[in-house]
């Protein structure tokens, strides 16, 4: 009898040994696989962007993209030509300042092989100036500066002949239009196109010439309101869409395309409006 108890409780303490190493076993495969899943590390993505509004814009993006499994740097330029430079070197993923001319342009000139992954904003040009309210006031000769990027001058021609102030050659591509294609100048005007885009807002600000043709991202970012302060504003309909140029190729990577998705989606299309209330227009 002794024996069949003994052997009888040595049974149960083998299976209630068995069945502790059992969820042992299990507790540690549940805590393995807790943390594989936990040291998932989120993807880096660096973008460079100039510091108005496109930085702004994506340091709202942030945290939307933080929640999808992305974690946005963003690297603030203020020239139009180290932004690419530091795409083509890879020390940048992307980058966020210019629009499809201009990318157009650097690829020509410089070989780069960027493509563009998808349009955001339009950022419409503003005429400034200190002695006139309006165009309308210009004067005969007057000087209007223009930015010496070359791949602006088309862009801002083009606004001058929307205004009336000239007159472009037929059958050229407007979008690549230069001085010399202006056909007629009813006011004579004078047009010194020798600035650095970034310095037109203080060219401005030292009343220098009659009038100066600045894009929005410079003058907000040097505290200028182009609703307010501009005396004419580029239509909003303008083709000068600004885009995330990345290196061919990396248009169909997961983190590129949720970058577009949350820069165009309406939370942050709702933002823009708001922040900068038609200075800066999303792209629908």
């Amino acid at each position: 009898m002794k024996k069949l108890l003994a052997g009888l409780f040595l049974s149960i303490l083998v299976l209630a040994l068995a069945a502790c190493g059992a969820d042992k076993k299990e507790d540690a495969n549940s805590a393995a696989d807790g943390e594989k899943t936990d040291s998932k590390e989120n993807v880096t993505l660096k973008v460079g962007a100039s510091n108005t509004p496109h930085a702004v814009i994506l340091e709202k993006a942030k945290p939307i993209l933080a929640e999808q499994g992305v974690d946005l740097e963003v690297e603030t330029y203020t020239d139009y030509v180290l932004p690419n430079q530091d795409l083509e070197s890879k020390d940048l993923d992307a980058n966020y300042f210019q629009h499809i001319p201009y990318l157009e342009l650097q690829i020509k000139d410089n070989g780069y092989d960027f493509v563009n992954a998808g349009g955001v904003h339009i950022e419409p040009i503003g005429i400034y100036s200190k002695k006139y309210k309006s165009l309308e006031e210009l004067p005969e000769g007057a000087t209007i500066l223009l930015s010496n990027s070359v791949s602006d001058h088309g862009r801002m021609l083009s606004l001058l002949e929307a205004k009336g102030l000239i007159t472009l050659k037929e059958g050229i591509d407007k979008t690549a239009a230069e001085l010399k294609d202006i056909e007629e100048n009813p006011k004579n005007f004078e047009f010194d196109a020798n600035t650095a885009p970034e310095m037109l807002v203080q060219m401005y600000e030292n009343d220098e010439g009659d009038a100066v043709l600045i894009n929005s991202n410079f003058a907000i970012d040097n505290g200028l309101n182009p609703i307010e302060d501009a005396i004419s504003l580029e239509d909003k309909e303008s083709p000068y869409v600004n885009i995330i140029a990345v290196r061919a190729g990396d248009e169909t990577k997961e983190e590129i395309k949720k970058l577009l998705e949350v820069l165009t989606s309406k939370e942050i299309q709702d933002f823009i409006l708001e922040e900068w209330k038609g200075a800066v227009v999303p792209v629908k």
